[in-house]
């Protein structure tokens, strides 16, 4: 066997050698084409091989396409940082540019516990976040995250952060009903902050809509305003991370606009740049920066490619293609449109359990029977099997944890918002198929039929 130099995922798998993309499609060098239908990792929005944006990188390359952010500003990092404000909900947000999501939620962190020193408040130093999350793979990011499996090396470097249930109604961890429960996993917060004591937390964070540690989970209605109401009670930040669910993704600009709430730090990151460069960001209200900029003026956080001119000009030219072409809206239709078909895919399926999601964000759950919900032994490993099946018919779809504490099936749809209605019922067809053959090499005694008496 030839030696290898690159480490991939799992070292012994072999992966195809992607030649170019176009649109929805994926080309190996073998000539198979792929429908993308994750994105990538829920990043490549507005598809591949996008010429408007070559050219950008073409001609910021031509200028300059590095300056360390400690000598020099440049004008697409100030235009790019002012156009992320202009579209953020409420329009006053400063930005700190890093280079992956996981370093946005970390920045966040950061200066959410600086404002509190700023303040002279200095035990405020914890962050409490949700059981079920993933807010990145950096020791910080993956302290405040909720990802059982991601978490379990580094159990003893990690800080305790993830304490609240999540707003999971379909496997409600409290055994309640919405809208009897009356939310109740949002008071869980409550309860968290006076257990821990509210003088000791900077800040509470949450995806909007649930990705990698649950599949496209939605919250049920008025969940967001009874968490900001409760941080705001207490004192405490509220960080969106919207680095999956952030710019067009959900069929708004952010996933937080569908619930009327106003972060005060937000984490960005995977579409802002369209998988086109490295590229994400921390946005900061004016209100979290003021103890900053009357007292020490610096953020200490930074990397030496934060703020880079040339992800920051390709960043702005896939904003510029988003506006340009509609896409928000275009993932709004194309999304109520795949929800549709695979909701009706589903009724024919006895394994699927649930289809979730808003926009191009969604998510199948799998499970061994509808009625009481029980998930397969994880030993099965329906995830990666029906990914693998897709994937040998050219599918690429998203494994995602699911259930609570990593136990459970699921795989996140979630392509390009340029799909089109026709793609979309190709992808639906192949999905089928995959899920199908899965289902009939699973043994008999793990699932049961709709059909089954017993």
């Amino acid at each position: 066997m030839k030696r290898e130099h690159l480490i991939k995922p799992v070292l012994d798998h072999h992966y195809p050698t992607i030649q170019y993309g176009k649109g929805v499609f994926l080309y190996d060098d073998q000539g198979k084409a792929y429908i993308d239908a994750s994105s990538g990792a829920v990043t490549a929005g507005i598809g591949h091989g996008v010429q408007e944006i070559i050219d950008a990188m073409l001609e910021q390359a031509g200028k300059v396409s590095f300056v360390y952010r400690s000598q020099f500003t440049s004008e697409p990092a100030e235009k790019l940082a002012k156009k992320l404000s202009d579209l953020a909900p409420g329009n006053d947000y400063w930005a700190f540019f890093v280079n992956s999501g996981s370093e946005a939620t970390e920045t966040a962190m950061k200066i959410a516990i600086q404002h509190w020193q700023e303040k002279g408040r200095q035990g405020k130093n914890k962050v409490i976040s949700r059981r079920m999350s993933y807010h990145g793979i950096t020791m910080g990011a993956l302290s405040m995250s909720g990802h059982v499996l991601r978490r379990r090396r580094f159990i003893p470097l990690l800080e305790d952060f993830p304490v609240v249930v999540p707003p999971y109604c379909y496997h409600c961890p409290l055994n309640k009903a919405y809208p009897d429960c009356k939310l109740a996993c949002a008071d869980d917060l409550e309860t968290a902050i006076k257990r821990i004591g509210a003088e000791h937390i900077a800040a509470f964070i949450a995806e909007p809509i649930i990705g990698a540690a649950g599949g496209a989970i939605v919250p049920p209605e008025g969940y967001y305003k009874k968490i900001k109401e409760i941080c705001e009670r207490n004192e405490i930040l509220f960080i969106a991370d919207e680095v999956m669910t952030g710019i067009a993704r959900t069929g708004a600009m952010f996933g937080m606009e569908h619930y009327g709430v106003e972060p005060d730090l937000m984490a960005l990151g995977k579409g802002m740049s369209a998988g086109y460069t490295p590229m994400a960001a921390t946005l900061v209200k004016d209100h979290v920066m003021e103890p900053i900029l009357q007292g020490s003026k610096s953020i200490m956080s930074g990397h030496t490619y934060s703020a880079n001119p040339q992800s920051a000009a390709v960043s702005l030219a896939v904003l510029a293609y988003i506006e340009k072409h509609q896409l928000v809206r275009a993932a709004e239709i194309n999304g109520s449109y795949l929800l549709g078909q695979m909701r009706q895919m589903a009724d024919g399926i006895e394994i699927i359990g649930d289809v979730r999601g808003q926009g191009l964000l969604l998510a199948m759950e799998f499970v061994s029977d509808r009625t009481d919900k029980k998930s397969f032994p994880s030993g099965l490993g329906v995830t990666s099997r029906i990914v693998e099946k897709a994937f040998q018919k050219g599918l690429l779809v998203y494994p995602a944890a699911g259930a609570m504490d990593g136990v459970g099936d699921v795989i996140i749809v979630a392509p390009p918002f340029v799909i089109t209605e026709e793609e979309i019922d190709q992808l639906v067809l192949i999905l089928d198929a995959s899920i199908r053959e899965v289902m009939v090499e699973l043994p008999d005694s793990y699932w049961r039929r709709n059909d089954d008496p017993t």
